[in-house]
């Protein structure tokens, strides 16, 4: 049975709210100006013809942020706008991220990087952004692992800041080895999970009987034959 209607009255419009000429609220046509100003400063480096950031928008934006196009700030950004392509903002990817950034301008997001470093650096977000990183490399269809040299590059990226001295160590091991072309998520994720478990560079507390991929297995004895 439908609820019976109320016989109360119907309370009076909140005064609180104010309402334009038009019929809309204030904080309605402030939303639609705000999102207006993203579209604008979204439009100043979108590819006309595409309808979206390229390359060279994205190359642009750095210049004008006074970044550089390799900065790890440049990936964050991306990791927040949840860029599906790499090199390629789509103007909903642009909008989605901007709000949550509460950006409209240059000179806001400007700001908002710095703010994303903290954001990002937070164990749940940084195991977040970690593995957004290499999926964001993944540049063809289907494509589940990433080369030698492009992992090399990632790991000073996204990890030499915080872990120096084993991103360099494992860097050099990388390079110098011949049984791995190429690495995949699961590596990539246990990569991380070294820099942060085991110290360094005694690796007194790493247990190959544990589940370490065999990679990290060589590698740590490769370290031990080095340096015994």
């Amino acid at each position: 049975m439908p609820p019976r209607a109320s016989k109360r009255k119907s309370a009076p419009p909140n005064s609180s709210t104010v309402t334009s000429s038009d019929g809309r609220s204030v904080s309605s046509k402030a939303k639609t100006k705000g999102m207006e100003k993203i579209d604008r400063l979204f439009n100043s480096y979108a590819n006309s013809s595409l309808g979206v950031i390229d390359p060279d928008g994205i190359e642009a934006l750095c210049s004008d942020l006074g970044v550089d196009y390799t900065d790890v700030r440049i990936l964050m950004l991306a990791w927040k706008l949840k860029a599906g392509k790499q090199g390629y903002f789509t103007q909903d990817e642009w909008r989605t991220g901007m709000k949550a950034l509460g950006v409209d301008s240059l000179s806001k997001l400007k700001k908002a990087l710095c703010e994303l470093e903290i954001e990002v650096g937070k164990p749940t977000n940084y195991e977040d952004f970690y593995t957004y990183a290499f999926r964001y490399c993944l540049t063809e269809e289907k494509q589940k692992s990433l080369d030698i040299d492009s992992i090399c590059e990632l790991l000073n990226l996204v990890l030499g800041a915080q872990f120096r001295p084993k991103v360099d160590v494992l860097v050099e091991y990388l390079k110098v080895q011949s049984d791995y072309k190429v690495i995949n998520l699961d590596q990539w994720i246990n990569f991380l999970r070294f820099c942060q478990e085991i110290s360094f560079p005694d690796l007194g507390n790493y247990d190959s009987a544990l589940a370490w991929p065999l990679i990290l297995d060589n590698f740590v004895e490769w370290m031990r034959q080095k340096h015994g």
